[in-house]
């Protein structure tokens, strides 16, 4: 979110009216075109970053625009006392899509978690029996799940959390990647473990082969929800329709966002089964601009997109691609790799420099990347990008880098 202070007859411009709540790159982007994005100046950038995997399908996707624009001709928005002819098919391909019986749609990623949090507790009074107040939810260490002030309350990053409490109770945070830890801290008052399948946001953290099953029978065998957030990990970043069937796991509710806008819109939902999803009675939850008829209308288009799996074989290939070329940086200028489809963290060796010094050299190079916790490196960019590119991007890393 911004927030814009001009005075009366001022003219609005990107700085210094704009508060930003991150260290956004020196670059004011003006147009986007396929895996490039140009600045009001005319210089040209490859997207390495993809708006942090919300634009998979690339910038101004013809498809995606045409679904837009056919939709502007028609209706725009409609009260919440009505639904669009465009929210029921989206729904319904949304659900088959991921194996499931409903959606709430929403907007934002951060709605779709508070969302997720909001179902688990009311599953866990209403189906579980857990005591009024008491409902509790296990997540990982390290995680990102959004801004809001419920979310900080149970992250560990400082920057995210400092100086906005007092913070919402009901959360047990464990390392990540253990499953043992998450079974200790199950109680009679657990409700949901809230896991992202990948850490994004921590740098493209893949868990251990078999922590995602592992946690799912846990979850099983104790009668608690697993919630996968696959906002940055779904529709097909990582070589898969959901980060989930790289160990064929089904979560309970799925939190989807980023990239089911397509690039073009916010459009975010929670899907999941009626047992579950089903708890949320008419009235009690809603969203004014959740499921409006232009986030339907893209929304079921990147659905249609998906279903070939066309986009998910993208995301193999080019990111075997991709690790093909970072790999022989290892040792020279990189410490460590990790990979996920078309979806990488990459450490820089500090003699080099931080993340963030190394992005800003790409970005004068026509790259943009984004650092994260120092000395990581993140790329995600869109599934229609050509392995040439990939090559020519990693050549400016490999320059930089002085490897």
């Amino acid at each position: 979110m911004t927030a814009v202070d001009a005075g009366a007859g001022a003219e609005v411009t990107a700085e210094p009216h704009v508060a930003h709540n991150y260290h956004p790159l020196p670059v004011n982007i003006a147009r986007g075109d396929g895996a490039w994005v140009t600045d009001v100046e005319g210089k040209r950038y490859l997207d390495l970053l993809a708006a942090y995997s919300a634009v998979n399908f690339g910038h101004r996707h013809p498809a995606l625009v045409a679904a837009l624009t056919e939709q502007l001709g028609r209706v725009t928005l409609v009260s919440r006392a009505f639904q669009s002819d465009r929210l029921e098919p989206f729904a319904a391909a949304l659900a088959k899509l991921a194996g499931k019986d409903m959606v709430l749609p929403m907007n934002t990623g951060a709605e779709a978690v508070e969302t997720g949090i909001k179902v688990a507790r009311a599953w866990g009074y209403r189906v579980k029996g857990i005591a009024d107040g008491q409902a509790r939810i296990i997540v990982a260490a390290g995680n990102f799940h959004g801004r809001t002030t419920t979310i900080v309350s149970f992250s560990d990053d400082e920057q995210a959390r400092a100086d906005f409490g007092p913070y919402t109770p009901g959360f047990d945070v464990v390392p990540y990647g253990d499953a043992d830890a998450v079974a200790a801290a199950i109680t009679e008052d657990t409700a949901a473990v809230l896991i992202e399948p990948i850490q994004g946001e921590g740098g493209v953290v893949i868990p251990p082969e078999g922590y995602l099953r592992r946690i799912r029978e846990i979850c099983d065998e104790k009668n608690v929800l697993f919630i996968a957030d696959e906002i940055q990990s779904g529709l097909g970043r990582v070589g898969e329709t959901f980060a989930c069937d790289r160990e064929s796991v089904v979560p309970d509710l799925y939190l989807l966002g980023k990239a089911l806008g397509g690039g073009i819109l916010p459009v975010s939902a929670v899907v999941g089964n009626a047992d579950v999803l089903g708890v949320i009675r008419p009235g009690e939850h809603g969203s004014t601009f959740g499921g409006n008829p232009l986030a339907a209308a893209v929304g079921l288009r990147v659905v249609e997109m998906l279903e070939s799996g066309e986009f998910q074989e993208r995301a193999r290939a080019l990111g075997a691609h991709l690790a093909a070329g970072l790999e022989p940086l290892l040792g020279h200028g990189v410490t460590e790799v990790r990979i996920a489809g078309l979806w990488a963290g990459v450490d820089i060796d500090p003699a080099k420099g931080t993340g963030r010094e190394i992005a800003e050299k790409l970005l004068d190079r026509g790259v943009l990347v984004k650092d994260t916790h120092g000395q990581t490196i993140r790329i995600a960019p869109p599934l229609v990008i050509r392995a040439t590119e990939l090559d020519w991007a990693v050549e400016q890393l490999k320059l930089v880098l002085g490897a």
